[in-house]
């Protein structure tokens, strides 16, 4: 048994410091990354926010809709072949749309067939495990980019610089980050593992970056200030599930409730997810997230400015002209209370 006694830190534990600026409006802001991943050597051009491979956000619909604006999306790994053929066979060339797969043999066949249907047309793969921590997940990651050396590979999860180093050495261009921060995950409850979100990110921007490679911020922002946080504290790119759940794209059951609509959201290592995809909950398993129903929200477009217009805001508060050197310019300062609610949350 063994103790670290370093503090670790969360989003809702640090402020970001101003400081002196010479933009004059938040106009002036590129939001807009450019990137050469470190194994498939292609070039990436676009707004690094990418929505999840959830099943209640990263829709067809969600990936055309956040395309508009240059941003990404995982898609969710249970859409049929015909359909993943006609979508990517259809994709705009300028689009980031990721294939979504699980490390089963399954997984990887039916990838095979949807790719050699749609020749060139998937670019992007999110290879998506709850614990990126085993041998059997490094060694799916060794096949696939062996058999497709062009791919450019998103791969996790994990919280440590040790593992984010040995996912980019093993063939992943981006590392996925997070384990248990999400807003439907139970992980931490059923398992007691997990790492503070931020920590995690600082930490596992400094190994990926040491190497060349890069990481992707998967869980815990609930607003677009901690969008500004995680970017702050070096992260590649962002993965939002809730904040985008609940509108029209995001293509979860609607149910009324209460004389309201109301959408389904759920982890997907809920009950609801494996009941829906699995047949039930395994026997030598626990459900490690939950369901919860939102408001619907309409569609996405208003909840797409204000994170895009949070994050703007927050590069003018300390004189980051492009998001690149948001991480340059970024002092946390650690904090007991963030937020006024004498009038309630908002």
């Amino acid at each position: 048994m063994r103790i670290e006694e370093e503090l670790k830190l969360d989003f809702q534990d640090v402020l970001i410091r101003p400081k002196r600026s010479t933009l004059g409006s938040r106009a002036e802001v590129d939001l807009a990354r450019e990137f050469v991943f470190r194994h498939s050597g292609r070039r990436y051009s676009g707004v690094p926010i990418i929505a999840a491979n959830m099943d209640t956000v990263g829709s067809f619909e969600m990936a055309r809709a956040l395309a508009r604006h240059g941003m990404a999306t995982a898609l969710h790994k249970h859409y049929a072949e015909d359909e993943l053929a006609a979508f990517f066979t259809a994709l705009p060339a300028d689009a980031t749309v990721f294939y979504s797969m699980g490390i089963t043999s399954d997984d990887y066949e039916k990838f095979r067939r949807v790719e050699a249907r749609c020749g060139e047309a998937i670019t992007h793969v999110c290879v998506d495990v709850a614990n990126g921590y085993t041998k059997a997940f490094v060694d799916f990651l060794h096949k696939l980019r062996d058999a497709y050396p062009k791919l450019t590979l998103m791969a996790g999860n994990v919280v440590t610089g040790e593992m984010a180093e040995e996912l980019i050495l093993d063939g992943a261009d981006i590392v996925k980050v997070g384990i248990g921060p999400g807003s439907v995950c139970t992980t931490r409850k059923m398992t007691g593992v997990g790492y503070p979100q931020l920590s995690a990110i600082i930490e596992c921007a400094d190994a990926a970056h040491g190497l060349g490679g890069l990481i992707c911020a998967d869980g815990g922002c609930t607003s677009a200030g901690d969008l500004a946080k995680a970017f702050g504290g070096g992260a590649d790119f962002v993965m939002l599930g809730g904040m985008l759940a609940g509108h029209d794209e995001s293509m979860g059951e609607v149910i009324e409730r209460g004389g309201e609509r109301k959408m389904r959201f759920y982890g997907m290592s809920s009950r609801a997810a494996m009941d829906r995809h699995a047949g039930g909950v395994a026997h030598y398993r626990a459900s490690e997230g939950k369901e919860v129903l939102l408001d619907c929200r309409g569609p996405v477009e208003a909840t797409v400015q204000d994170i895009l217009g949070g994050v703007r805001s927050a590069c003018t508060y300390v004189g980051a002209r492009k998001l690149k050197e948001l991480s340059k310019r970024t002092t946390f300062v650690r904090v007991a209370r963030q937020l006024n609610e004498v009038f309630g949350q908002s």
